[in-house]
C-alpha cells in the first residue's frame, strides 16, 4: 500500500443499495413521499425488480428480494434494521415540510445536532433516512417555525 497516493482517488460516488420487501410500497415512500425520481430500472418477468433513485446529487438503489424460488431470501428481521443513511442538503427543513405535507412521518421532531438540522425518517423496511443541513441554531434545539 502506497502512502503517497490518496486511497480512493478513483471513487466518484457511494450509492446505498437497499433490499426491500415490497417495491411498490418503497417507491410510494421514496418517490411520492420523499421526492426521489427514478433514473434507471430493471423489469424482470413484467415486475420492477431494481431501480436507481435520485434526489439532487444523491442516489440510492432498491431491489425487491424474491420470497420464493431460485435466489429467494427470507430475512430474520426488518432488512433495514440498524442501517442509517445521511443525505447532506442545502435545507433539510424544506425536505421535512415537503415530505410531511405528503403524509410521511418523521421518526422524531427535527433537531440540531453537530451544527446540523437533522430530519429523520424510517422507511417501510426500517432503513433510517436522515436529511441534514448546516445551521447556526444552538445544539439540541427542536424545530419550530420560529427557529428556522
Amino acid at each position: 500500500m502506497s502512502l503517497n497516493k490518496p486511497p480512493g482517488a478513483n471513487v466518484k460516488q457511494a450509492v446505498p443499495f437497499f433490499h426491500v420487501s415490497d417495491m411498490e410500497e418503497s417507491l410510494r415512500y421514496y418517490v411520492d413521499g420523499l421526492g426521489f425520481g427514478i433514473r434507471w430500472k430493471w423489469i424482470d418477468e413484467g415486475k420492477l425488480r431494481w431501480c436507481w433513485l435520485e434526489n439532487g446529487g444523491a442516489a440510492l438503489m432498491l431491489q425487491e428480494f424474491r420470497k420464493e424460488g431460485l435466489n429467494s431470501w427470507q430475512p430474520a428481521c426488518k432488512v433495514g434494521e440498524g442501517v442509517s443513511i445521511c443525505f447532506m442538503c442545502e435545507d433539510a427543513l424544506a425536505i421535512y415540510h415537503d415530505a410531511t405535507a405528503r403524509g410521511i412521518k418523521v421518526t422524531k421532531n427535527p433537531f440540531v445536532g453537530n451544527r446540523l438540522w437533522v430530519v429523520s425518517f424510517s422507511d417501510p423496511d426500517g432503513y433510517r433516512i436522515d436529511f441534514e443541513s448546516p445551521t447556526d441554531v444552538p445544539e439540541e434545539t427542536e424545530y419550530s417555525p420560529q427557529n428556522k
